[in-house]
């Protein structure tokens, strides 16, 4: 290959990491991911920055943290100005398209609501040239009917008895098909919706059938004995992983007989996890590991060779890792780094960070950090998570030892023999809060 890459991003919102064979899951919910990661890159231990939809997708979207942008909970529409990675790869020649869900326009302090109406070509992040979204995807279909908007504002329904991400995925291919013998490169960002809750029903929904064909499912640890919606609702769940490989597959045979394979770089993540309401009264906004840790493979030109790495890496590694793949140089506002650095051991300058780090909001006005063996968030006390993003004083809430309990069910926060511990890791989350553009804070432990 002697172009920049194309670059696909198969993006799934509300994934847990071990729903994937490729992380050692038993069930063949993922052989089309599985073959891929046998091909590309594993990344086994991938986490978000920030564990709700819309703050995880602007941090996507610029590299940047959800707190320099203000973008800190849902409602919040990415600020004008916002440097994307469109905009990035526009302007040097990429041709951009986006499909799928978007959440980064509306925002309820400006009264700007396109939750259920087409988003103004001003508010699509620089992603102008090809378009078919709805910024709450939930709101305009749901599993079986509903629609996006195309370009120019006007809906683009779904066939009658269609599954929504076979749809999508119809449109990805429409897509694919005008790129033949195009030799101008492309990023198409693909953003499902599955398997994301079906807000507006209260339940997960994965194609007809996926309750029977599931309804043996092997129990995730962390759920196992626990409380929370997970009996009822994980066959539907893994219906609709299940879907989204298939539709992984789909793309990737279409890649193969466009002869765009070779010359695509395809990455697989998701936004946050799920932990059906076991911590919380919902789904995610917590610091375990079912809410904040991700599937991440890439496979493609500098992503080959059915690698596995285990450092620990963040959603924000994933726009100057774009950036780099196009031959772009890296802005200094972008908080992650290149995963090329681990795959080309040329390309590392400094050694990798030993945790990442995450922002809670929401549920809570919450901060935290993972390393291999520790879990280590603070919250806090007397702010509102849905109306302050930051806070000056925090109180230890969560210490989990991983190595001993990957399933977090022991909270050593209270531990007496723990309190050392608990000293060094705040003294780490300080220095990553305020290399985040975080004022010094006071964590009592």
């Amino acid at each position: 290959m002697n172009r920049t890459p194309n670059i696909l991003f198969f993006f799934t919102d509300q994934q847990r990491w071990d729903t994937c064979g490729c992380y050692d899951r038993k069930s063949g919910v993922t052989p089309n991911l599985d073959r891929m990661a046998s091909e590309g890159v594993v990344f086994e231990n991938a986490f978000t920055c920030q564990p709700v939809c819309g703050p995880a997708r602007a941090c996507l979207q610029t590299g940047q943290w959800a707190t320099e942008l203000g973008t800190y909970r849902n409602g919040i529409r990415l600020p004008s100005g916002s440097k994307t990675i469109a905009h990035h790869l526009s302007g040097e020649g990429y041709d951009t398209a986006y499909i799928g869900k978007w959440h980064l326009a509306s925002d309820n302090r400006e009264k700007l609501h396109y939750e259920r109406k087409a988003v103004p070509p001003e508010l699509r992040g620089g992603w102008n040239q090809h378009w078919i979204a709805s910024d709450v995807l939930e709101f305009t279909s749901r599993g079986y009917g509903g629609h996006m908007f195309d370009r120019e504002g006007r809906k683009k329904k779904f066939p009658k008895g269609q599954y929504r991400a076979d749809v999508q995925t119809d449109w990805a291919l429409e897509y694919l098909d005008s790129r033949k013998n195009n030799e101008t490169p492309f990023i198409l960002f693909l953003s499902y919706i599955e398997p994301h809750h079906q807000n507006d029903r209260f339940r997960y929904e994965g194609p007809g059938g996926s309750k029977k064909r599931f309804k043996d499912f092997e129990i995730p640890g962390d759920l196992a004995g626990n409380k929370g919606n997970w009996r009822r609702s994980y066959p539907d769940y893994l219906g609709c992983i299940s879907s989204l490989d298939a539709n992984l597959g789909r793309i990737r045979t279409r890649l193969g007989e466009l002869g765009l394979a070779e010359e695509t770089l395809i990455l697989y993540t998701s936004d946050h996890g799920s932990h059906f309401k076991t911590r919380n009264g919902e789904y995610k906004r917590s610091c375990h590991d079912a809410s904040i840790r991700i599937p991440m493979v890439l496979q493609g030109p500098g992503f080959r060779g059915g690698r596995r790495i285990s450092e620990l890496v963040s959603l924000l590694d994933l726009p100057p890792t774009l950036l780099d793949a196009a031959g772009l140089s890296i802005p200094e506002q972008m908080a992650g780094r290149s995963l090329a650095e681990l795959t080309d051991a040329g390309k590392k300058s400094e050694p990798w960070p030993e945790e990442v780090f995450f922002q809670i909001s929401e549920s809570q006005v919450g901060r935290g950090i993972r390393t291999h063996r520790w879990k280590y968030s603070v919250k806090a006390p007397g702010r509102n998570g849905m109306k302050e993003c930051c806070s000056d004083f925090y109180k230890t809430d969560c210490l989990y030892d991983l190595e001993n309990d990957p399933h977090e069910q022991q909270n050593l926060a209270d531990s007496a023999a723990h309190w050392k511990i608990r000293m060094e890791l705040a003294d780490r989350l300080i220095r990553r809060m305020t290399a985040a553009g975080e004022k010094f804070p006071r964590i009592e432990v």
